[in-house]
Order: structure tokens, then C-alpha cells, then sequence
């Protein structure tokens, strides 16, 4: 018997499998990479709202906790996988830039925020208002992130690779059982594919989809991540991501033409140089109505869990969450109600009358 079957190995699946491990818990993966959200993120982390320059939620102990995990993971994956990059907004206007130092004012926000506004030394960038720079920011490599974690479960065989089956899953008093294995609890950490999780399908996790470009621009040569309709995020080799696109809509994987052509069209706002597109990615981010994580215990089975909704800001929400969830199993300490999925008892009732009801 293990401790823990936990199903689906994004960015909330390796969060948690490897707060499990430093906390000495044996544990299988299923997964079949059916979910591509960790894969296309942009890998960004920053506490900063940079629409309205205002602090992310609970970014300050979501930034603590992250740097250390990934600081840990480098080591024991020997891998690099924080590349630290500063984030620049670019300015638009005076108005904007008084905005920044208005920002600065506020307690919370003045350890995040330059108090210079960095001039633009690119000749192949339009921004003569300048830049405000985010201080603490940096882009993890989610796609190295997610293969190489994968290997290590590998090795370990502690990995199996297929779509879960839910009529295979067997829930008793104390045990959970699927295919010949045998755990304490399940934890379900499958994104936006919770919409097939007849165990928590009642709640409320929307799925935005996003788009990303990748350019190679060998005359851009910009270090750092620039924020402005789009993001540029350079990746090394005169290559350079851009996005992302957030349509409500379309809940499939697939790229379109319709994305890339507004992508371009806003990039092509303030750069110059000339560039080729050579690549397109799209996945659906798990997000919830309230922007704010799921996660917690089954209203019925004491032993079936969720770890979901991470949003945009995936790879600084991750950690955070996965350690909420390991505290409120192992430790019994309380969720917050801004996370727990109890915040949602009233649509499990309902959906569970509409079930009685259909029978």
C-alpha cells in the first residue's frame, strides 16, 4: 500500500508529489499528459499585477515558498530550471508612469517596484516612456520542469502512464483501490480535465485557454522580459515567447489563426525589428470564478482529494497550494475558506439533487 495515488503530474501534480517526498510519503502517478496548460505556460513568476500595479494574491508567501522549492529541485534533478530575468512594464503614457510612483507609496508593493524608471536603450523597441522594473521575478522551464520530473518518477517506478479510468476506482472506509494498487487517499491535480472528474465536476473551474507564439528575432537581442500588450520572454538563442491570449470560449487545445493574428498584431505595436513566428502552443489554464485555488477534501469520501486551479500564475501558486493541502491532511490544519473547496458545498448539493433526480 502506498500513502498516496495522486492523479495528474502538471505543475499542481509535482507540487504536491514532491512535497509528499520531503515529507518522507510514498506515492504512484497516473497521468497521460492529456492536460498541456504546465507544458505551454510561460513560466513566469511576478507578484505584480502589472494591469492595475497592484500585489498578486498572496504573492509575498507564494514567492518565499516557490524560490525554495524550485531551489531544491534544481539540486535534486541537477538541472537549472530558475533562469532569474528582470520583468519590465513598459510605459505608455505620463499617466502610467505616475501611476508606478503612486504604487510605490503602498507598503506592500515598494519591495516589488524600482523606484527608477529604466530608459530604453533598444533601438528595435518602441518605448519612450520607459520601463518600471519588477524586482523578484524570473521564468521557470516548466517543459524541463515536467520532463525531467517525469524521468525521476520513472526510475523510481513510481509512474504509470495512461488516462484514468473513474469505473476502476474502488472507494472504501479507509482505502482507495485502482488497478491492483492500493493507496490511503487519492489527490486529483488534472487541470482543466476536472470537467471529466465525476467526483468534483460540480465545481466551478472555467478553463481559459491560452496561445503562445514563439519568434526567433536574431536583431531584438532584449535580455530581459518586457511587458506590454503582449509579454516577450527571451528563452535563449535569439528566441523569444510571446503571449499569451485568454478566450473564455474555445475549451480546445488547438492552436488558431485567430490567436496568432492577434498576438502578432499587438506585438507589432512596439517592436520594430523584423521576426519569424516558429512555433504556436494553446492550453486550457485551470481557472476558477473567484481566481483563487481548489482545493481540499470530497464533501462525502474522506479520503479523495483535489489540487486544482492555479491559474495564469501556476509556478508561484503551486507550491504554495500543494503545501496548504499536505497541512490540512497530515497536520490537520484548517484551509482558509478563500481556498477550501467548501466555499462550493451549496453547487455539490445542488448537483447531487440534479443526479437523484435524473435517476
Amino acid at each position: 500500500m502506498v500513502d498516496y495515488l495522486v492523479v495528474g503530474l502538471g505543475l499542481a501534480g509535482i507540487s504536491f508529489c514532491e512535497t509528499l517526498e520531503q515529507n518522507n510519503k510514498n506515492f504512484k502517478v497516473i497521468t497521460d499528459e492529456s492536460q498541456a496548460s504546465s507544458i505551454v505556460a510561460g513560466g513566469l513568476y511576478n507578484p505584480i499585477v502589472l494591469k492595475r500595479f497592484t500585489l498578486a494574491w498572496n504573492a509575498k508567501e507564494q514567492l518565499e515558498i516557490a524560490m525554495l522549492f524550485y531551489k531544491f529541485l534544481e539540486e535534486k534533478l541537477q538541472v537549472q530550471l530558475d533562469y532569474k530575468i528582470p520583468v519590465l512594464r513598459r510605459f505608455t503614457s505620463v499617466e502610467e508612469q505616475n501611476m508606478w510612483f503612486e504604487a510605490l507609496d503602498k507598503p506592500n508593493l515598494n519591495c516589488f517596484l524600482s523606484s527608477k524608471i529604466r530608459q530604453n536603450k533598444n533601438e528595435e523597441i518602441d518605448a519612450a516612456f520607459g520601463y518600471g522594473e519588477v524586482l523578484s521575478t524570473g521564468r521557470i522551464d516548466t517543459i524541463k520542469l515536467v520532463t525531467t520530473y517525469k524521468k525521476y518518477l520513472q526510475n523510481k517506478n513510481a509512474l504509470e502512464e495512461e488516462s484514468f479510468v473513474f469505473s476502476e476506482l474502488k472507494i472504501t472506509d479507509k482505502t482507495v483501490l485502482y488497478k491492483g494498487i492500493e493507496a490511503k487517499r487519492i489527490i486529483f491535480t488534472t487541470g482543466f480535465g476536472l470537467k471529466k472528474n465525476p467526483y468534483f465536476s460540480y465545481l466551478p473551474l472555467n478553463g481559459t485557454k491560452g496561445e503562445l507564439l514563439t519568434i526567433k528575432a536574431p536583431d531584438l537581442k532584449e535580455p530581459n522580459v518586457i511587458k506590454s500588450s503582449v509579454f516577450i520572454i527571451p528563452i535563449g538563442d535569439d528566441l523569444y515567447r510571446v503571449g499569451a491570449t485568454y478566450n473564455r470560449d474555445d475549451k480546445t487545445s488547438k492552436v488558431t489563426t485567430n490567436a496568432k493574428r492577434e498576438l502578432l498584431k499587438k506585438l507589432d505595436t512596439f517592436i520594430k525589428c523584423t521576426y519569424e513566428v516558429v512555433n504556436q502552443k494553446a492550453g486550457i489554464r485551470p481557472t476558477v470564478i473567484d481566481r483563487k485555488p481548489l482545493i481540499g477534501e470530497h464533501p462525502k469520501h474522506k479520503n479523495v482529494y483535489i489540487l486544482n486551479g492555479l491559474g495564469s500564475r501556476g509556478v508561484m501558486v503551486g507550491p504554495y497550494a500543494a503545501k496548504l493541502l499536505y497541512n490540512s491532511i497530515e497536520n490537520k490544519t484548517a484551509l482558509t475558506k478563500e481556498v477550501d473547496i467548501k466555499r462550493f458545498i451549496k453547487k455539490y448539493t445542488t448537483s447531487l439533487q440534479q443526479w437523484h433526480h435524473n435517476e
